[in-house]
């Protein structure tokens, strides 16, 4: 239950990032840094598609069950406010994070886990923004597994691109995009900006 999704183009791209630059106009009249702000990938009205679309998955899975989800900090933050308000199982929450570089496979960063749920025999959904190499989801997928006696694992995204690695958990995500080049917004960042950006677009550099 997945939709392919290559680029967002025309008019009505334009202008949702016209108006997204004029919002954020401070009061002196200096505009946010938007120069690395690119092509449109994926708009508001798709995001939200995606977000119910995964919610649908998620609800058919663990109907009547109860969850524990573990947030990857800070990209997937967004994404876990909008994707939780529509489950409807018994949820609770917790924060997992691994700093890293957009793109890398090779991250070595340590892994900090706030831990503040007794994970033993718990249905775990660990959510970010994106799997894009994947090489950070896999390792901490595996310090979960390696270090917690977990009834399951999944991971819950809104979009994956074809380049990532094998993770060997169940995904759940509502994009399979057609290629690896680098996003920004919703969540993703560039220099640790543009998570803010309500949509998702090509990163210029």
């Amino acid at each position: 239950m997945f939709e392919r999704v290559c680029c967002v183009s025309g008019s009505a791209v334009c202008k949702a990032i016209y108006n997204y630059k004029q919002l954020f106009k401070h009061s002196e009249g200096k505009a946010m840094n938007t120069l690395h702000i690119g092509e449109c990938v994926l708009d508001t009205e798709q995001i939200k598609r995606g977000v119910s679309n995964v919610a649908l998955q998620l609800n058919q899975k663990f109907n009547n069950q109860s969850v524990v989800i573990i947030t990857v900090i800070p990209g997937g933050i967004i994404f876990t406010a909008d994707l939780v308000r529509e489950l409807k199982f018994d949820i609770s929450m917790d924060y997992i994070s691994c700093l890293h570089t957009p793109g890398d496979r090779n991250n070595s960063s340590e892994i900090i886990f706030h831990h503040n749920i007794n994970l033993k025999n718990q249905h775990v959904v660990l959510i970010d923004d994106a799997i894009e190499s994947g090489g950070t989801m896999k390792r901490i997928c595996q310090f979960l597994t390696d270090n917690f006696e977990l009834s399951s694992l999944s991971i819950a995204t809104l979009f994956v691109k074809p380049g990532r690695v094998v993770i060997p958990v169940e995904q759940y995500y509502a994009v399979e995009m057609d290629n690896d080049d680098l996003l920004v917004g919703y969540g993703l960042p560039w220099q640790n900006k543009f998570r803010n950006i309500p949509y998702i677009s090509k990163l210029i550099k």
